[in-house]
């Protein structure tokens, strides 16, 4: 059985994976899905619009990144899963934000996309065997693998909601 213990990351994927203490995918994937749906939905709505610096996103910006980036991460896996070897770009993710029109949707629809978008990450990593979860490739000019990638989509919304917590809803 492949775990984290099995993942191929770099450094800046690492501190993602690091952030999850499951080592089954699955079960860390359900329970950040859980955590996280349930973070959101407390959020207080007058913090929603809120930056806490200029030129910072605001919540609901990040949101709508986190949205985008995992499904940069799931297009990450299923290639190397399917055994392409085409190096995959990385992704600059304030230029996806300040394109992405975030800060004018409806935050009940960013919820419902980010729970749709969840459930087709978790669909796709159990969908994978073994040696699919353990297929490397490249991306961002560094290896990885897509049991990695399933670990980075959970520690990803995991540093979110302590950055939210942090610097957001202290202030």
């Amino acid at each position: 059985m492949v775990t984290k213990k099995d993942a191929i990351a770099s450094e800046s994927f690492q501190k993602y994976i690091d952030l999850v203490h499951e080592k089954d995918l699955m079960k860390a994937l359900k329970k950040n899905s859980k955590q996280f749906k349930e973070f959101l939905e407390k959020l207080p709505k007058k913090k929603i619009d809120f930056s806490y610096a200029d030129g910072k996103w605001t919540i609901r910006e990040v949101l709508q990144h986190i949205i985008d980036a995992e499904r940069v991460f799931t297009y990450r896996a299923v290639t190397f899963a399917r055994k392409d070897t085409t190096p995959l770009p990385s992704f600059d993710e304030n230029h996806w934000a300040a394109n992405s029109n975030g800060s004018r949707r409806k935050w009940n629809d960013l919820l419902k996309e980010f729970k749709a978008v969840r459930k087709s990450t978790e669909s796709l990593f159990a969908s994978f065997t073994d040696d699919q979860l353990m297929s490397a490739g490249t991306a961002s000019n560094k290896p990885c693998n897509p049991i990695a990638l399933g670990f980075v989509c959970a520690g990803h919304a995991a540093h979110h909601i302590h950055i939210i917590k942090e610097r957001y809803l202290k202030s």
